[in-house]
């Protein structure tokens, strides 16, 4: 009974793999008849959905390899590998970072920009785009004042200053940067060959040592709210404040000075005492150096020049000429 018993259990256990067994095979002929599905559609917001080039930089590189001046960006910050915030960094977009998406390009075998942002002054891209391009990753840098600065208005892109690619960029480097803005400020820079002149063209200081080319809150592009504040950032002795007061230094040096370049020493727009009667009236003063009958010395002797004022000017007395913190210097004398 028990010998039957046992039978009938693996009868029926028997039975049951069986059973499973053709489950299984059946389940497995099913799968390997239905038609294989095909490669899962990208992504709409995947890099091939956007239009990009399937291989980045390097199906650039297939037709771009031999430009020098593309091959460069190697040698650029903007083609750093191990910089994350580099086009070339980790999950960067490389080329099409800057450029925009290039599989339109690609399929037109480089006939056509085919919608890419070509940089430079000669671009057919409008200004605009290039700018906005460069502003969405330096924007913080650039500051929010380059929407109404002057170069913004004259339609200036990036690249009409900045050398993209490349080791080096000219007009971030004080030695080089003032020939970039020869280009467009000619009449400036040739004050800087006159006589008197700030040291720019000789490399001891720079354009944005005065101006911020990105814009300011301040007049001509200073980097200062005022004129006053950009020169005396490094003239800090004229900075005041004085017991006495000279008005044309406290309103504005540019009354009195030509920063960029003058024949006369000391940067003056004119030499004195010319310079100085602009303002002060001249026949009320017991040394006339120009007045009704011309030059003339002291009163009681025409016509002998006063050796003191037509050498110096009014300085050689009024040595004080930016203020005085003397008790008796209300003459800008001491």
């Amino acid at each position: 009974m028990r010998a039957a018993g046992l039978g009938r259990k693996r009868g029926r256990s028997i039975i049951a793999r069986m059973l499973i067994g053709s489950a299984v095979l059946l389940a497995a002929a099913a799968v390997s008849a239905a038609p294989r599905a095909g490669p899962p559609a990208p992504a709409s917001d995947s890099p091939a959905a956007l239009g990009y080039s399937p291989h980045g930089a390097d199906t650039c590189l297939l037709c771009h390899r031999t430009n020098a001046h593309v091959m460069a960006i190697f040698r650029s910050p903007h083609a750093q590998p191990g910089n994350p915030r580099s086009p070339f960094g980790p999950g960067g977009l490389q080329c099409e970072a800057c450029h925009g998406p290039g599989g339109a390009h690609v399929k037109a075998f480089g006939r056509k920009p085919a919608g890419l942002v070509v940089f430079g002054p000669h671009s057919p891209t409008p200004v605009a785009k290039q700018n906005a391009m460069c502003l969405s990753c330096h924007k913080a840098t650039v500051g929010h004042a380059w929407l109404t600065s002057a170069h913004a208005a004259n339609d200036v892109s990036c690249a009409d200053c900045h050398h993209i690619h490349g080791a080096t960029d000219p007009v971030r480097m004080q030695a080089t940067q003032a020939s970039v803005c020869a280009k467009c400020h000619q009449s400036v820079v040739a004050r800087f060959r006159m006589p008197y002149h700030h040291p720019v063209l000789q490399g001891t200081m720079s354009c944005s040592s005065c101006h911020d080319p990105h814009g300011s809150l301040g007049p001509h592009m200073l980097v200062k709210s005022t004129v006053n504040e950009a020169c005396t950032s490094c003239h800090a002795r004229m900075r005041g404040p004085f017991l006495w007061e000279h008005q044309p230094v406290s309103d504005n040096c540019l009354n009195c000075h030509s920063p960029h370049g003058s024949l006369v020493p000391a940067l003056l727009t004119e030499q004195p005492p010319i310079l100085c009667q602009k303002c002060h009236d001249a026949a009320g003063h017991p040394s006339v150096p120009y007045g009704p009958q011309g030059l003339a010395g002291p009163p009681g002797s025409p016509g002998i020049p006063n050796p003191y004022l037509l050498i110096g000017g009014c300085v050689n007395c009024h040595s004080a000429i930016h203020g005085s913190n003397s008790p008796s210097g209300q003459d800008l004398m001491r």
